[in-house]
C-alpha cells in the first residue's frame, strides 16, 4: 500500500493531533523519505556520542571514527539481511526490492549482529581490546537506536495492537503498511498458523474510528515505547560507565537491558518477523536468549574479576 504524502496522526487520549505529518520531502523532483534521513542522523549522533565517551574514558576518539566507517556499512547490510531473511514472501516475486530501503525494512538485531562482527574484526586487526571497543561503541549504537526509531513514526510502521490506553495513537487506515480492509479469508490465509498475529490484526480492524470522514486505526505507538526505554537505558549506562568493574560490562548491560525491553515491546507489535513456518516471533525469541546469555556472562565475568 502506497503511503500518503502527508496525513494527520492523533493521540486522542492525550488531546494531541498532529496535522499533515509528511513522510518525506521532495528535492528537485526526487522524493527523500524521512526514514532514511532519521536513520542517518542517528548514525551521526551515535558516532559523536561514542567519540565523547572515548574521551571521557581516556581513549583515542579517532579510533571510533575509523571503526564507525566500517561498522555503519556492515550494520546497515546486516539490518537489511535480517529483515529479508525472515520476510522472504515480500521479495520472492520482486527481488530487486531487497535493495529498496527507503520505505523501511531494517531490523535492529541484524544491525547489532553486524556491529558485533565489525568490532571483532576491527579489534583483531588493530590489536585493540574488543571489550573496551564494544563498551564504548554500544553507547553510540544505543543513541542511534533512540533517534532511528522515529523513522518508524514518519513511515507509519512498527506500531502495536489495538489499545484505548493513555498513549493510544490513531493512524489513517489508508496510510499504513497493512491492508486492514482486506477480506477475512485473505487475512486468514496470510496468517495461517499464527492465530495470535491474526487476532491482533482483526482486533485493530474491528476497532477503527471515524474522525471527520477519515477512518483511523488505534494502536500502541511501540516505536515510542522503545525509544523512551532506550533513552532511560542510555542515561543509566552513561552514569554507570565510571563505576564499571571490567571491560565488557557496559556492552553486556546494554544488550541485556535492550533485549529485556524488546521482549515486552515485541509482544505488542503487529509487524513481527516470524521464525520460518512457525508462530514464533523471531526477535522476541532472540531477545529472551540474549537476556539469559548476557546475565550468565555478567555473573561469570564479575566473579572472575
Amino acid at each position: 500500500m502506497q503511503m500518503l504524502l502527508s496525513t494527520n496522526i492523533r493521540f486522542p487520549n492525550l488531546g494531541i493531533e498532529l496535522k499533515n505529518v509528511p513522510s518525506g520531502i521532495d528535492v528537485f523532483g526526487f522524493w527523500i523519505a524521512f526514514y532514511g534521513m532519521i536513520i542517518g542522523l542517528g548514525m551521526l549522533c551515535g558516532w559523536l556520542i561514542a567519540q565523547w565517551m572515548a574521551k571521557r574514558t581516556s581513549q583515542d576518539p579517532e579510533i571510533y571514527l575509523d571503526f564507525a566507517l566500517v561498522a555503519i556499512i556492515v550494520s546497515v547490510i546486516g539490518a537489511r539481511l535480517y529483515y529479508v531473511v525472515f520476510a522472504l514472501d515480500e521479495f520472492i516475486n520482486d527481488p530487486i526490492q531487497i535493495f529498496n530501503t527507503r520505505s523501511g525494512g531494517l531490523a535492529i538485531y541484524g544491525g547489532i549482529i553486524g556491529g558485533v562482527l565489525s568490532a571483532v574484526i576491527y579489534a583483531k586487526v588493530k590489536k585493540y581490546s574488543f571489550w573496551l571497543l564494544a563498551d564504548t561503541a554500544s553507547i553510540g549504537l544505543l543513541t542511534g537506536q533512540i533517534i532511528g526509531r522515529w523513522g518508524n513514526f514518519f513511515n507509519r510502521e512498527a506500531f502495536g495492537k489495538y489499545t484505548n490506553g493513555l498513549f493510544a495513537m490513531q493512524l489513517d487506515i489508508r496510510d499504513v503498511a497493512y491492508d486492514f480492509r482486506n477480506t477475512i479469508v485473505n487475512l486468514q490465509n496470510k496468517y495461517e498458523g499464527k492465530p495470535d498475529a491474526l487476532a491482533r490484526i482483526l482486533e485493530i480492524r474491528e476497532n477503527t474510528v471515524l474522525v471527520d470522514g477519515v477512518e483511523y486505526i488505534q494502536v500502541h505507538p511501540t516505536f515510542l515505547y522503545e525509544s523512551v526505554w532506550n533513552l532511560i537505558l542510555l542515561l543509566i549506562l552513561i552514569v554507570y560507565t565510571k563505576r564499571k568493574r571490567f571491560d565488557g560490562e557496559i556492552v553486556l548491560l546494554y544488550l541485556m537491558g535492550y533485549a529485556l525491553g524488546r521482549v515486552w515491546i515485541e509482544g505488542l507489535r503487529t509487524d513481527q518477523l516470524f521464525l520460518w513456518n512457525t508462530p514464533i516471533a523471531v526477535s522476541q525469541l532472540l531477545s529472551a536468549i540474549i537476556v539469559i546469555v548476557c546475565l550468565i556472562l555478567l555473573v561469570w565475568k564479575k566473579r572472575k574479576s
